[in-house]
């Protein structure tokens, strides 16, 4: 008897996301079988999670296979998305697999000119009505005994024929179609199920996603809520944007937001509020329009400030001044400039600042070829003789700050050179500074930064400091608009009763630059039509630009709580930041165990969270837990400073906050997935995986024992919970009646507890 496998493979993710629909991976494709005589649950690596996660080798079994390669190409263009994937998959079995492609739609006519190649060979596909596919669904479901298909069910269906896979046999997918895409908050809403690849019995080898916007209007932001992603803008009216992964386990799906408009800014608005008897949160993106590279930008002034102290011999002294020069070949003409070298004394290129033309800039490139290393480090001397040069507060000032070492000569306390420095930036400059390895005195570098508008960067022993520094101004040397102010103006709230938006950050907006997007997050507590003005300086001339934005009363889904967790990324991040540099402070300490335990936002402080055997509801012993790890703020150089210092800055900086689907959950850390929590390890300064927290669209589950507990369910709500047999009539009500809201925390492979709609249920 032929065995019948259904695939929809797992990543090809063609399974069309049906008019973008965000966070829903319902177009996803698994190897099924649905043979009467056996059950075969979804392929995916194993792991074991006590003592430790430990990769279980699968043996050739039946009706297993491993997606090889994925490659997504999309062109968006007036809010229709073009798609061609194209998916290696190898029979992992040990026997010839009779497959079928099987993808679900949300939507029907969401998906047109849909075309299934395989080898090259067109397959036709059926399209099941909701009912009849929600019916397949749910008995492969039963007969499997493996919940994972159960985020498809209620979505019409995709079905093709049925083709031979021998054992170890490749076969080659592609899959072609276009749809339309929807508008959130005025942005265009585009989502690749790209989750679907975690069903594979082995990591995915190369995921490569490529999606060029072409638009007649020009693009503002660009925006991935869900991957780090890097986006190129050749010009006004394109954007480029590519993500590429290797041996990994893919755990969310790929998101993208874009807008298009008039104007020197851009801004758009999208907000969440899940409870509107308490504060909503919101992101805003602003970006300044995309100049050609031949137009005239405005004038700037820039200070360079480099450590030549004798620690800083050899490679690294030869980076440094890669970097200077790299900053020095990409002033613009008009712009002023001077270079500060330093170590127990204090050299100038030149006795004021430079106009910047062809002659100074062979004469500076030749200073910095002329230095050398030795000496003690004067680091306050060097502050205020760099910050001395800037007097016209009506440009851009900027100072690049590049250091290696602990302050050994001048001035040595560290809130006497903060102080020193703040006195002596008369023009708000901002500060960037750079941590040159483990011996800097990273909290002090923070505080500098903090005093004076900037950002601090740390440069490990194996990175390179030319590549750092250029990254840098490659992104700010081009400012659009300066001294930037943001005002929030709500219909329904009167001035009278306070602000309307609290707790933003970042907290301190200086500058916008060309090809830089800014992006704010925050609380607000009332509701309604509102405006944005964001006002500031071109060149000149003071500009205010006016943008209208719609804060929801209740979200009446879970499209937008990425945003509640981004905001709790860098609430965390601005908490140890003022603990840090001001002192602990209770309240700040149970708030951090709070948003940790909540959020699954784990630091170096709060890793106890993800220890199976801890009560993560008993808050006073957590208190006391942190409050005793916080010590390991004190110290300040070393490679703990710079570790605890640049883990602080990347929650500060946070620019997303993906989560998983909950399928396979048990796979995800092992693959690197998203959802996946990992901290920076203190004594090694690296990034540690942890398999027992885990975070599923706006939940976070924590492993204890042998099962996931919803962090959200309180101990009275544990008590209580409904005991709900798997795969039972009770179990496929739920999600009838709850949809999403239950189905995305119902597919785990393991024991789960979990609230929904205010009721605890066991499964």
């Amino acid at each position: 008897m032929r065995r019948l496998l259904c695939s929809t493979f797992a990543l090809m993710a063609f399974l069309l996301p049906g008019l973008c629909m965000p966070s829903m991976a319902l177009a996803q494709g698994v190897l099924i079988n649905v043979n009467v005589h056996e059950h075969v649950a979804l392929p995916r690596p194993i792991v074991i999670h006590t003592p430790r996660v430990v990769p279980i080798p699968q043996p050739p079994v039946q009706g297993t296979y491993k997606i090889k390669e994925l490659s997504v190409q999309v062109k968006l263009q007036d809010q229709v998305a073009k798609t061609q994937v194209t998916q290696s998959f190898v029979n992992t079995g040990s026997t010839q697999m009779e497959v079928c492609f099987v993808f679900p739609l949300p939507y029907d006519g969401a998906v047109d000119q849909l075309t299934l190649l395989i080898d090259g060979k067109e397959f036709p596909a059926k399209l099941l009505p909701a009912e009849e596919a929600r019916k397949m669904y749910e008995d492969i479901v039963r007969k499997n005994q493996d919940p994972a298909l159960l985020e498809w069910m209620g979505a019409g269906m995709f079905k093709t024929s049925v083709f031979p896979v021998p054992p170890g046999a490749e076969r080659k997918v592609s899959l072609r179609y276009s749809q339309l895409c929807r508008k959130n908050h005025g942005l265009t809403d585009f989502v690749f199920p790209l989750s679907t690849a975690k069903y594979t019995s082995h990591p995915v080898e190369k995921v490569d996603l490529q999606v060029s916007i072409e638009s007649a209007a020009d693009i503002k932001n660009v925006y991935s809520p869900s991957h780090t992603v890097d986006i190129k803008r050749p010009d006004g009216k394109h954007a480029n944007i590519s993500y590429t992964g290797k041996d990994e386990i893919p755990a969310t799906d790929f998101r993208l937001l874009y807008d298009v408009g008039q104007g020197q800014v851009g801004a758009s608005v999208i907000t969440y509020r899940p409870d509107s008897s308490d504060e909503g949160y919101f992101l805003l993106l602003a970006s300044p329009e995309i100049k050609a590279p031949d137009q005239e930008r405005p004038k700037k002034n820039v200070i360079l400030v480099c450590d030549r102290s004798g620690s800083m011999q050899g490679a690294k002294f030869e980076q440094a001044k890669g970097a200077l020069k790299f900053v020095l070949n990409n002033l613009r003409e008009g712009d002023l400039f001077n270079v500060v070298a330093y170590d127990s004394q204090i050299e100038s290129f030149r006795p004021e600042l430079q106009k910047f033309d062809e002659e100074t800039r062979k004469a500076a490139l030749g200073f910095v070829e002329g230095l050398y290393a030795g000496g003690s480090t004067n680091i306050s001397g060097a502050m205020q003789t760099g910050l001395g040069y800037l007097k016209d507060s009506s440009r851009p000032n900027y100072v690049i700050f590049l250091t290696d070492g602990l302050p050994t000569d001048g001035e040595t306390n560290e809130s006497k050179i903060v102080a020193a420095a703040k006195a002596n930036n008369l023009v708000r400059a901002r500060v960037f500074a750079f941590g040159v390895g483990y011996d800097v005195n990273s909290r002090l570098l923070d505080k500098l930064v903090r005093e004076n508008f900037g950002q601090s960067e740390y440069v490990r022993p194996n990175e390179n400091i030319e590549a750092k520094v250029s990254s840098l101004y490659a992104r700010i040397g081009s400012p659009v608009m300066t001294d930037v102010s943001i005002k929030y103006d709500f219909d329904s709230a009167p001035t009278e009763q306070g602000p309307a938006v609290n707790r933003t950050y970042p907290g301190q907006v200086t500058d916008l630059f060309a090809g830089e997007q800014l992006s704010i997050v925050g609380r607000y507590k009332k509701h309604g039509a509102a405006k944005i003005t964001i006002a500031g300086k071109v060149g000149d001339k003071e500009q205010k630009l006016d943008f209208p934005a719609a804060f929801v009363e209740k979200s009446s889904d879970q499209t937008n709580v990425f945003i509640e967790r981004l905001w709790a990324m860098r609430r965390v991040g601005e908490i140890l930041d003022q603990i840090d540099l001001k002192g602990k402070n209770d309240e700040l300490v149970k708030e951090l165990v709070q948003l940790s335990t909540k959020h699954g936002i784990l630091t170096p402080y709060t890793s106890f969270i993800a220890d199976e055997n801890a009560n993560h509801r008993d808050l006073a012993r957590n208190y006391r837990e942190a409050q005793t790890r916080l010590g390991a703020l004190d110290q300040a150089d070393g490679l703990s400073g710079v570790a605890q210092r640049a883990a602080k800055g990347a929650l500060q900086r946070a620019e997303n906050a993906p989560s998983s689907s909950s399928g396979g959950i048990s796979n995800f850390a092992a693959g690197r997935g998203a959802g996946a929590a990992r901290y920076r390890s203190l004594a090694e300064d690296k990034e540690v995986d942890v398999t027992t927290v885990l975070n599923v669209g706006g939940k976070t589950f924590l492993r204890r024992g042998n099962r996931w507990v919803d962090a959200k369910v309180s101990e009275e709500q544990e008590k209580k919970a409904i005991q709900v047999k798997r795969f039972s009539d009770e179990y496929f009500n739920l999600v009838k009646k709850h949809g999403k809201d239950a189905a995305t925390y119902m597919n785990f492979d393991e024991p789960v507890c979990v609230e929904i709609a205010g009721q605890a249920y066991e499964f």
